[in-house]
C-alpha cells in the first residue's frame, strides 16, 4: 500500500495557501494532498476540484479571469510544476514540496485499490484510457476500474458522458484532457457530476498507456522536467515561452514587494 495512505494525515506538511500571481495555491506536500482528497470522499457531499497548477496554466490564467476564478474556486489547488514552487520561494511564501499530478494519481491508484474507491478515467484519444486501465489494473489487483472515456468528444455529447460518469458509481475521475481544458470542463460539470473528486491529470493516461514517457526522476527532482518534453517534442517550443515570462512576471512582483517595503 502507498505509504500516503496508510496513515491518513500521518506525516503531512501543509503551510495553508499562498499566492502565486494572484492565483491561490495550497501549501501541502503529497501526503498532505492525499489526505486532503480522503476527507473530500468522505465528506460525500458533492463533486470537488482539484487543480493541478503548473507556470504555463498560470500566464494564461494573468489574461483570463474565467480561468482563474475556476483556478482559485477549486478545492484543492497543488504546484505541478517546479517553476510554482520556484515562485512561492521568491516571494517568500514557500511551499512544501512539488505535487505533480501524474504522482498524485499514482499514490491516489493505490489508495483506490486498497480502500475500494471506483476510479474513472477521461480523456486522452480513443483507446489509450482503456489501455491505461488494463496497465492499472495488472498492477494493482484490488483496483476497481469503474469506467473509461476519451477526451475527443463534442460539446453535444458532454451530458452523455456526465451520465455515463455518474451511472459508473465512480468516486475518483482522473481528467486528462490538459490544461486548461480539464479545468474547464470539470468546472462547467461539478454541478450535474454527483458527489466524486475530480482530478486534472494532463497527460497522464498517455504514460500510462505506455504512448509518452515522462522525465527521467534526476530531471524531475531538479526541476528540468520542461527540457525533456522540449527535446522530445521541439512543437512544444512556443508553449515553453511561458516558463521564461512567468519567471520574469514573479520577479516583478518580487521587485514590487521590496520597493512597497522601502
Amino acid at each position: 500500500m502507498s505509504e500516503a495512505c496508510q496513515e491518513p494525515g500521518a506525516g503531512a506538511c501543509e503551510v495553508g495557501s499562498v499566492d502565486i500571481l494572484g492565483l491561490r495555491v495550497h501549501g501541502v506536500d503529497m501526503a498532505g494532498a492525499v489526505s486532503r482528497v480522503r476527507e473530500m470522499l468522505l465528506a460525500d457531499d458533492r463533486a470537488h476540484q482539484v487543480v493541478t497548477l503548473n507556470s504555463e496554466m498560470a500566464m494564461i490564467a494573468r489574461h483570463d479571469r474565467d480561468l482563474a476564478a475556476i483556478i482559485n474556486g477549486a478545492d484543492l489547488v497543488v504546484p505541478d510544476g517546479a517553476g510554482v514552487v520556484w515562485a512561492s520561494r521568491v516571494l517568500g511564501r514557500p511551499l512544501p514540496a512539488r505535487v505533480a499530478g501524474f504522482d498524485l494519481m499514482q499514490e491516489l491508484v493505490a489508495c483506490a485499490a486498497a480502500e475500494d474507491w471506483p476510479v474513472f478515467l477521461l480523456g486522452a484519444a480513443p483507446g489509450v484510457a482503456e489501455e491505461a486501465a488494463a496497465r492499472l489494473a495488472a498492477r494493482l489487483p484490488g483496483l476497481r476500474i469503474a469506467g473509461t472515456h476519451h477526451g475527443f468528444f463534442r460539446d453535444q455529447d458532454e451530458q452523455a458522458v456526465v451520465a455515463r460518469i455518474n451511472a459508473s458509481g465512480a468516486r475518483l475521475v482522473f481528467v486528462a484532457m490538459g490544461a486548461p481544458r480539464q479545468d474547464r470542463w470539470t468546472a462547467g460539470n461539478r454541478g450535474r457530476l454527483r458527489p466524486s473528486v475530480c482530478i486534472g491529470v494532463g497527460g497522464s493516461l498517455d504514460v500510462l498507456a505506455g504512448r509518452a514517457s515522462r522525465a527521467p526522476k534526476w530531471m524531475g527532482e531538479m526541476g528540468f522536467e520542461w527540457l525533456y518534453r522540449l527535446v522530445r517534442e521541439p512543437r512544444r517550443f512556443v508553449r515553453m515561452l511561458a516558463l521564461p515570462r512567468f519567471m520574469l512576471q514573479v520577479l516583478a512582483e518580487r521587485f514590487a514587494m521590496q520597493r512597497h517595503k522601502e
